[in-house]
């Protein structure tokens, strides 16, 4: 007789329970009578060698993953490549799906540490994928797939973060603006450094240029939705030049999202934040009806001058905030009724 050994993962963790055996690993069940029969096979493939068996077992380790990543069963897909990485720790793929599913899992207080995890391991990642995958070809197609994945993680990460904070009361949102900021930073970051990784190790790959260039791109735009909520907005502007300049040294043609430095100054103290249904109202009433005349651009250019000083000493002030918040509410009331949207908006270049 032989140990009880689940057929479909490998593992000997089996438990009677309900009249059925079953793997704790996998929840694959066996009746009393499977069970048996794999038992009694006893010790006639003893000569087997250890290798052998374990191969089987890694095999069945991979299939549960892979159909666990199919089903988008993040929990189980993280737990089975988890089982993979162990007894396969230079496979870039158990490597990267378990850090990817485990902040797939992630909670909105758990953002900013899923976002850093997935920044974390994209370095060892690649160069798993440079040493262990033979073929040019093989290692251009996995780079792509964890470059796809780690795009969509970026965006869902922060979406959530910019829904999350756009769904407090406009009167606490300043108390939760840092958190914001930091959680939107570190989902922004997997961009930049997955770029600055595949130049790095696979610069050489003309093939996977286009896919640095897409990823860096992607972190601009997010930086430069962030930059109204910057103290230092001369240093991130820095930040973002650096990687438009990484840009062209593949895409020379390539023209950067105008750098979003100000505008709605008022607008964005009083609801918390640029993008959210009343400020882009305010947007697109400045765009295409203020904008539209010379006194309109002349108005325009007056209270950028005049409105990031009264922000600065004013904004964090409820005062202030409740003196604007009445006027822009009437306001904005008024341009919904004559058809100005309160949907997502990208500023007009005027």
């Amino acid at each position: 007789m032989r140990r009880l050994t689940c057929e479909m993962c490998g593992s000997t963790d089996i438990v009677k329970k309900d009249g059925m055996f079953v793997c704790i690993h996998c929840n694959t069940k066996y009746s009393v009578e499977e069970a048996k029969k794999m038992m009694s096979k006893g010790t006639e493939n003893v000569s087997r060698t250890a290798s052998t068996d374990n191969s089987d077992e890694l095999a069945n380790l991979y299939q549960i993953a892979r159909r666990s990543k199919d089903d988008n069963n993040a929990e189980n897909a993280a737990k089975y490549y988890e089982m993979v990485l162990l007894k396969d720790p230079t496979s870039w793929e158990a490597y990267f799906y378990m850090i990817y599913f485990k902040a797939i899992g992630s909670t909105i207080l758990q953002i900013k540490s899923a976002a850093n995890s997935v920044s974390n391991c994209i370095d060892t990642v690649l160069k798993l994928i440079k040493d262990h995958i033979e073929g040019r070809e093989e290692q251009i197609k996995a780079v792509n797939e964890v470059a796809e994945r780690c795009i969509a993680i970026s965006e869902m990460l922060y979406n959530a973060a910019k829904n999350h904070y756009n769904g407090i009361d406009i009167q606490n949102r300043e108390k939760y603006k840092q958190e914001f900021v930091s959680n939107c930073c570190a989902a922004r970051n997997i961009n930049y450094i997955l770029g600055d990784n595949i130049d790095r190790i696979f610069g050489d790959y003309r093939e996977l240029h286009p896919t640095a260039v897409f990823t860096w791109n992607e972190g601009i735009v997010k930086h430069n939705e962030l930059m109204l909520f910057f103290a230092n907005k001369k240093a991130n502007k820095k930040i973002i030049m650096e990687h438009v300049a990484k840009i062209r040294k593949y895409n020379p043609s390539y023209n950067p999202p105008r750098l979003n430095t100000g505008g709605c100054y008022v607008a964005t103290a009083v609801y918390g934040s640029y993008d959210c249904p009343q400020v882009w109202t305010l947007r697109r009433y400045r765009d295409y009806t203020l904008a539209e005349t010379w006194y309109g651009r002349a108005f325009i250019r007056t209270y950028y001058k005049v409105s990031p000083t009264l922000v600065k000493w004013f904004g964090h002030k409820n005062w202030f905030k409740k003196m604007w918040k009445g006027k822009l509410d009437r306001m904005v009331e008024e341009l919904k009724a004559k058809g100005v949207d309160d949907t997502p908006y990208e500023d007009r270049n005027w």
